[in-house]
């Protein structure tokens, strides 16, 4: 369990890596390069549509790479995304901005992010389901976790080469060729991924509908007909993590540097501290979620995210860089408690012949409802000179939304799964222990598909 949990956390921190380093190109430089005439909000605006594509783009990769993990395998989807996501990334640090290409360069950065977003929809599903399916049932949360963990690591190998090269450089050096250099480095670490997972072997759950002759046909059929509800209260569920998250590191990026006048390096060095101990926040979570259960520590995270945005617009907007940085943790806090467990909720939601579909068709929607949306929403009406009190009534809005629809959901983490529960036996983290306790029963996800589809 420790090797498949480190692979698929490597590979989510490549993958996310590729995906955030254009986010936080997007607010630092890529307007003034690919939109120069445009002004200077229009062009972060321009910017952040760019980034929002990636986004778009995401449930069709899992729709896709969705197909190919419940027919194929979990193991071939975990190659195929990094390799498409990793090329995406290469080739936008190569491409020519306005100045030498005209209106080419933007389109080209749209493909590309699209390509991007195509890669991680499918990156997910399979990284997670490679853990949950091979987990042990009573710390299947926890196992689970670990590739919720690679966003974050990858979020600061991006920012942290930023940040780097934003203090080692001068403005116009940065603006030049030194945004590129992050982007190059993408393609060594695709390879360094790629590598790591050679040795991975498929779950045992797909052996078993492979040998028992019940993989489905068309799983995306099977998904839109049997459990349309579940995917939309799913997608609707997770929106608020991808709202808050997104606020903070790309949108607060953007404001703080722009209309506050904090400088690239503080911004970014708040931003960072915030998110790194949210990783490490990350597994504790989720033995939360294995004991006490997934719904009541998703509620729990979508509450506190509501009661948080007015005081974290309110810490932003002094610009005193511990006050920043304390409401950007709060924020991050109250995400990971909904998203260290989501990878083994969503999973347990779904049957098994079509859970590669279902769960990753649900989170990336979510994705495009809080993610694409929110960095352009926010700009928008964070304009004027008073606090942007607009962006706060937003991220509540979107988490009282997810509240909503988590409270629709069932619990899926059976009495018996609880840690500590009596009774129960702990099995050993070995292949051998596997076959009894360690795939996602088939009953148990059933029950809770029939739950959530009533």
């Amino acid at each position: 369990m420790a090797r498949l949990a480190a692979a698929s956390l490597a590979g989510t921190a490549i993958e996310f890596y590729d995906f955030f380093v254009y986010g936080t190109a997007a607010a630092l430089v890529l307007g003034p390069l690919f939109f120069p005439t445009f002004s200077p909000l229009a062009g972060t605006l321009a910017a952040f549509g760019t980034f929002a594509v990636g986004f778009l783009s995401r449930p069709l990769g899992s729709v896709v790479f969705g197909h190919v993990g419940d027919r194929y395998g979990r193991r071939p989807v975990l190659f195929a995304s990094l390799l498409l996501t990793g090329v995406a990334t290469v080739a936008v640090g190569c491409v020519p901005t306005y100045g030498s290409i005209g209106v080419a360069a933007p389109v080209l950065l749209l493909v590309l992010r699209f390509l991007q977003g195509l890669g991680l929809g499918g990156e997910w599903g399979g990284a997670v389901l490679l853990t949950a399916e091979h987990a042990p049932e009573r710390r299947r949360g926890l196992w689970a976790s670990f590739p919720q963990i690679g966003p974050a690591v990858g979020f600061l190998l991006a920012n942290g080469v930023m940040l780097a090269l934003s203090a080692a450089l001068t403005d116009a050096q940065f603006r030049s060729w030194g945004w590129r250099v992050p982007f190059w480095a993408a393609g060594v670490l695709a390879l360094a991924g790629l590598l790591l997972r050679t040795s991975l072997s498929e779950t045992p759950q797909f052996k078993k509908l492979t040998e028992t002759g019940q993989r489905a046909s068309v799983p995306l059929a099977e998904v839109v007909r049997v459990h349309w509800r579940l995917v939309l209260l799913t997608a609707g569920a997770l929106s608020v993590g991808y709202a808050v998250f997104y606020a903070v590191s790309t949108w607060s990026l953007a404001y703080g540097t722009e209309q506050l006048g904090v400088s690239r390096t503080v911004m970014l060095a708040c931003i960072m501290a915030a998110v790194a101990i949210k990783g490490v926040a990350t597994p504790f979570a989720a033995m939360l979620g294995d004991r006490y259960g997934r719904r009541p520590m998703c509620l729990l995270g979508c509450a506190a995210s509501a009661v948080w945005m007015f005081p974290l617009i309110a810490l932003l907007r002094t610009g005193e860089p511990l006050l920043m940085f304390l409401g950007f943790l709060g924020a991050l806090l109250a995400f990971i408690t909904m998203f260290a467990v989501v990878a083994a909720y969503l999973p347990e939601l779904y049957e098994p012949r079509v859970r590669c579909t279902g769960a990753a068709v649900g989170y990336n929607l979510g994705g495009v409802v809080g993610g694409a949306l929110t960095p352009i929403v926010a700009t928008a009406v964070a304009t004027g000179d008073g606090p942007p009190w607009g962006v706060a009534a937003y991220l509540t809005g979107i988490a009282l939304l997810s509240l909503g629809c988590f409270a629709l959901l069932p619990e899926t983490l059976p009495a018996s799964a609880r840690a500590g529960a009596p009774g129960t036996v702990d099995s050993a983290d070995g292949p051998d222990s596997m076959n009894s306790t360690s795939s996602l029963d088939s009953t148990e996800t059933t029950d809770s598909a029939e739950a959530a589809r009533a």
